[in-house]
This record gives C-alpha cells, structure tokens and sequence, in this order.
C-alpha cells in the first residue's frame, strides 16, 4: 500500500506531464488597477505559494507562473524537468492600502523554509527553489531589509538562502495549473499532505513567538 508520503511524491512527479483535456493555454497575467501593486514570489510548488498567498488580507489575486530564468515563454513541463533556469513564481496582486509589500513578504517567509537551498520540502531541484523578484527600486530595499529582519532573527537553524533578484520576467504557467487548490482540491490536498509542507513550515518556525495572522477585516 502507498503511503501518504509516497503518494505526495508521485503526485508531484507525474504532474509534469498535463493530464489529458487540460488546457495548456498559458494564463493571463491580470495588469493591476492604478491602486494596486504587484509582488513575485517563489516558494517552492506554485500550487501551494499560491493557495497561502490567497489567504492574506488584501491580495486581490494570484497567478502561478515562472519566473528567474532566460528562456522566454517556458512550460510547466520544461521548467519541471529544471533546464531553463525558472523556478516557480506566484505573480501576487494586492492593495497597498489593505496591505504593504513588507506585510506581503512578512507572509511569505512564514509560509516557506528561507534555509533550504535545494527545493522546497519534497520539490528537489533549482526549479523549487526560494526567491523573491523586486518589482522596482522601492520593492528591492524592502525586500533586502525584510531579509535583514529575518536573519536578525536568529530564529531559523540555518542561513537564509532565499535570492532576491531584479529586472525578471514572470511567465504564467498554463491554465490547468491557476486556482489548482480549488479546481483540483484532492489531488491537491493529497500532493500537500504527502509532501509535508505544512508539518515542515511550522518546525522551521517553531521558534517564532508569534505566527503572522490573517490582517482583521
């Protein structure tokens, strides 16, 4: 019998491959309203980033994709097999009035292990790794302080290994892969239980006093 951890893997590791009738259209990337901002996050399987960032006060929207490599146009199953320099990225939208870019990465970093060089949790490879894509010159100081704020911490057992790079294209993965937590809630569920995403963020932070909360309606 499959193990929940096994069946996690094998989830993860099939889905590189689209599963027959998926639309592999690639996504819209939504332009911002005049009052909205966008921040590009990577934290291992898009999946996942992007169902934690929906759950922030604020967020307007999110979009899976790639983003950190040159090739142009990159599909899942390109990036998936790690040769084109991409690693997955949520494109966020948000309301800075609801919510500032720091309270976003302050988010961010309580939903991933900044420690781990190597993917995120099950995810193996550079294209699973950690990063965060500065939209302009305002975007990258706040990023290099939260970084600072978190290192400062000396709450992670390891150095913070999380790159911050400017000027990259984000590219949207294909359709079948946006809102997969919601169109796809079993698979999903299954690959995120078997993974242990959830299990492994909390031991990382275990030595937070305070885990960040939803912002109050």
């Amino acid at each position: 019998m499959l193990t929940l951890v096994s069946l996690g893997l094998f989830a993860c590791i099939s889905s590189a491959a689209p599963p027959p009738g998926a639309d592999v259209t690639p996504a819209v990337v939504p332009t911002p309203e005049k009052d909205q901002e966008v921040a590009v996050l990577a934290g291992g399987c898009f999946w996942c980033l992007e169902a934690d960032m929906d759950k922030l006060m604020g967020v307007v929207s999110t979009t899976s994709g790639f983003a950190g490599g040159p090739e142009e146009h990159p599909t899942y199953e390109q990036v998936a097999h790690g040769d084109t320099g991409h690693t997955e990225a949520v494109y966020v939208v948000y309301d800075p009035q609801i919510v500032t870019y720091l309270q976003v990465l302050d988010w961010y970093w309580h939903h991933i292990d900044p420690t781990d060089a190597g993917g995120q949790f099950c995810d193996r490879g550079k294209q699973y790794r950690t990063a965060i894509f500065p939209q302009n010159d305002g975007q990258l100081a706040a990023a290099k302080a939260s970084l600072q704020t978190v290192t400062d911490s000396a709450v992670l057992s390891g150095a913070v290994v999380t790159e911050i790079v400017g000027g990259q294209t984000f590219w949207p993965a294909e359709k079948y892969h946006q809102d997969y937590s919601q169109t796809n809630a079993m698979h999903y569920q299954r690959y995120r239980t078997g993974c242990g995403r959830d299990d492994k963020v909390a031991k990382v932070w275990a030595k937070m006093l305070r885990q960040p909360q939803p912002l109050p309606h």
